[in-house]
Order: structure tokens, then sequence, then C-alpha cells
């Protein structure tokens, strides 16, 4: 039982603190040994660049959206806009359909965004396609700093980076997910330092165009896909800190667990379609990567928090609840401690943002368990059903 409570801890602590941590360390001494680029930052590098938006009944933030692309830092000439809005019936086209500088491509069958940007894609004739989600406002300066990460003729995928909106008082969703997005943040800016991050946001990223190649229709994280491959053709993903979309966060705690199982079905997904990223003598730092930032995550890390706590409960009961294994069970007691009170207050705008951060990992947790049963049994549509935001 020692073993197994020993072998359960070493896999959270590595998947949440040692990895983050080495990688961050290991990053230090890239920058301090980093060569000078091998091109020329300074000169003008303003290529065409396509906007590409997939679209499903986002009547209510088109105004916004369109004000918010075409207010973009970049030569307007050179920054072409599609929307694609397959399946739509709130009147989506129509209202895009009164801007001149936009390109709608319509059809009444709705597949999911796969299926769109499968079918769609070809339309775009820029060198760069940059993705974005129409409930995503993204930065003036988002499309500059995204191209200039292309100048490096190794870089096939940029990752812009994922920000919630921030309110003085924030209910369980809203600290959990902002705070949840600044410790990924840390960990993509250590790993594009090193090599590669670990797969792009859908609300933005952008490719070469010339290196998208269909993906299966069924697929749920089109974006992790998408980049991931580019990365086994050998090119890198860079993330861009400073090219941003910000959102806001799920209604409630439901719908996050919704949104979040589906991302956990699409964890298990990607796992049986790129078998060869498990294997470290293709591509050894970016499987390393792979396991150690997203395979844990999604299928050790939930069944050993589980598991740990009746371990923990076995040894220190065993010792007569003396010694070091109880303070560890009581630790853990504190933890489930402040996920019922994140349980009880989670609609309650409280300025202590990290009271929610327990209930939000319990929260996430328990949605790869939910997500892995869902992928199992097959049952989860491609078709996003968007998650209720504020």
């Amino acid at each position: 039982m020692y073993i197994l409570f020993w072998t359960l801890l070493l896999i959270i602590l590595y998947s949440y603190v040692i990895y983050p941590i080495m990688i961050y360390i290991v990053s230090l001494f890239f920058r301090f040994f980093k060569k000078n680029a091998t091109y020329d930052s300074e000169s003008i590098y303003e290529p065409e660049v396509t906007l590409f938006i997939a679209a499903y009944n986002e009547l209510e933030f088109v105004n916004k959206k369109v004000e918010n692309s075409f207010s973009l830092d970049y030569p307007k000439e050179k920054l072409h806009h599609i929307w694609v809005t397959d399946g739509s019936d709130d009147g989506t086209p129509q209202a895009l359909s009164k801007f001149d500088n936009i390109r709608v491509i319509h059809n009444k069958e709705r597949k999911g965004k796969i299926g769109a940007l499968n079918r769609v894609i070809h339309f775009v004739k820029t060198p760069i396609v940059i993705f974005s989600d129409a409930n995503s406002m993204i930065n003036t300066d988002a499309v500059r700093q995204i191209v200039n990460e292309f100048r490096n003729s190794k870089v096939g995928c940029v990752a812009g980076e994922k920000r919630i909106a921030i309110n003085n008082k924030d209910n369980a969703v809203n600290s959990g997910e902002g705070i949840y997005w600044k410790y990924e943040s840390f960990i993509k800016k250590s790993e594009s330092i090193i090599n590669s991050t670990l797969g792009a946001a859908g609300e933005l990223f952008a490719i070469r165009t010339n290196l998208y190649n269909k993906i299966e229709d069924d697929t749920i994280l089109d974006d992790f896909i998408i980049s991931l491959r580019i990365a086994q053709k050998g090119y890198r993903i860079k993330y861009a800190p400073n090219a941003f979309a910000t959102e806001d966060a799920s209604i409630n705690i439901h719908e996050e667990l919704k949104r979040k199982t589906r991302i956990a079905y699409g964890g298990f997904q990607t796992i049986s379609r790129l078998p060869s990223l498990l294997n470290p003598f293709k591509n050894p730092l970016l499987t390393f990567q792979y396991i150690s930032h997203k395979v844990f995550r999604w299928t050790l890390v939930p069944f050993s928090i589980l598991i740990l706590f009746f371990v923990n409960l076995f040894i220190a009961k065993n010792e007569n609840w003396a010694g070091f294994y109880t303070i560890l069970f009581l630790l853990q007691i504190i933890f489930y401690l402040f996920v019922l009170l994140g349980a009880i207050f989670q609609s309650k705008k409280i300025n202590f943002k990290l009271l929610f951060a327990p209930y939000y990992l319990f929260v996430m947790n328990l949605s790869e368990i939910i997500g892995l049963f869902r992928f199992i049994r097959k049952n989860q549509s491609v078709n996003w059903e968007r998650a209720k935001r504020k």
C-alpha cells in the first residue's frame, strides 16, 4: 500500500507541479544560450493572412466580432475575412452579408466545425490562416504578433493565448477557469521556448495554410489534432502570449462540466488517433512533452486523485492516526472541504478567488472520468453545443 500511495502521489505531483517547474527551469537555460535569430526581425513582414471563423448560430456576437476583426492592426488589403456558417438558422449568415469585406460561406446542413473546415479550407488562398471563435475577441496587435512568429520557416503553427474576462468578484467557474488558463499559459510559454507548445486553443491559433490536411469528420479537438499533426511533420508550434483571445467564462458549473467532458472525450480520441506521438523514438522531446503535459492528465491523474484518498485513509488508520501519513490525509480533507465550499458558494461572487481553485480542479478531473466512459461508449456528438457564457 505504501508503494501504491507514493506512486499515485508522484503521478499527481509530476503532472501538476514537477513537470511545469522542470520545463520552466530548462527554458531558462534555453533563453540564456539561445542563438541569434536567423531572420531580420526589424524588416517589414506582412504576408497576406486570412481570418477564418467557423460560426454556428452566433447572431448575438456577429456585430461585436466583426467590429473586433476590422479593428485589427494589419494592412486591410492583406487581411481577408472568411466566415463559414453551416447549419446556422438564427440569421447569422444574413447579418454577415451586409459587410462588404467578409466572404460568407453557408451550407444548410450542419456537420460540425471540423466538417466545415474540411469543406471550406480550399477557399483560403493566403499563406497563413488564423482561426478564431465568433465569441472570442482578440487584441488589436494579435495578427502582427502571430505573423511575426512565421518569419521562422521552421514554425508551422502559432498558438495564441486564451484569457478569461476578469471580474472583481467572480463565481466558481470564472475564478477557476481564469486561474487554470494562467497556469496553462505559464507551461505553454516554457514549452514553446524549448521546442513546441503542446497544442493550440481554438479561440485563436494560426497555421501555414499548405500544412492543413483533412481531419476525420468526427474529430472533437480539431485545434489540438491540427496543431499536433503539424508538429509531427517536423514543424514547431510557437506560443504567442501577446496575441490573445478573451471570452467570458461559462455561466455556471453545469455548463463548464458539459464543456470539459466534451474536451475530455476529445482527449481520449486524440490518444487513439495520434499513436505515433507515444513512440519516443520518432520525436523524443515532443513525446515527452505530450505524455507529461496531456496524457498523464487525461488518463492517470483523475483516477490517482480518487484512489489516493482511500489508500491514504487505509495507511493512516493502520498507523493509529499518527505521523506523516495522517498529516497528508488531513491535507486531503482540507482540500475536499474547499471543494465543498466551492460547490456551496459556486454561484456567489466572492473576492477570494483561490477559494474556487480546488473546486474547479475537482470538476476538471471529474470531467475526465465521465469523458472516458463516454469515449468507451462512443457517446458524444461531433456537433459543438456552445456552453452558455455570461
